[in-house]
């Protein structure tokens, strides 16, 4: 055999095997890349929320982690009420923008389970579920969807407990 031979021979083999490899290697790579933007993300998004829960413990007097609306807010509360709602109906939508999608594989789901938990806990305020449709306007409509079903079903739920 002559070395030409050989080395043509070589040439097949890598071609036949060192092909498919490196594509294999290539969406292994591009995967992975994928699942850590995806994670860099939502962790983004997990720090926006804590710093929204921040602002909520920065003003007591507001109330907003109990599940019952605030009586006798005076305006300047009121306002304030509604802008901290504004700001954490901004992170909801970037989240789902962000994070829904369908079809979502098991770790996507998850993900996105969490900040419907978020959303839902919100729902179950009736001065949050109240303010919805305002808060909503200009918002992506699915979104907008999402929040009003939500809502409807943490009101039917909160109705069920109390009747």
């Amino acid at each position: 055999m002559s070395i030409l031979t050989i080395l043509e021979a070589l040439t097949y083999v890598v071609t036949i095997l060192g092909l498919p490899f490196a594509i294999f290697i290539f969406a292994y790579e591009q995967r992975k890349r994928r699942e850590t933007d995806e994670e860099e993300v939502h962790e983004l998004l997990a720090s926006r929320y804590t710093e929204f829960l921040k602002l909520v413990i920065a003003h007591p007097e507001l109330k907003l982690r109990s599940r019952e609306a605030t009586p006798d807010l005076d305006p300047d509360q009121q306002d304030r009420v509604f802008a901290l709602f504004e700001i954490l109906i901004a992170l909801f939508e970037r989240a789902y923008l962000l994070l829904h999608e369908e079809p979502m594989s098991p770790r996507q789901r998850r993900r996105w389970l969490s900040w419907e938990d978020f959303m839902r806990e919100w729902c179950a305020r009736e001065d949050f579920r109240t303010r919805l449709p305002l808060l909503l306007r200009g918002e992506d409509p699915d979104f907008a969807a999402l929040m009003l079903r939500l809502a409807r079903e943490e009101e039917a739920r909160a109705s069920g407990a109390t009747g």
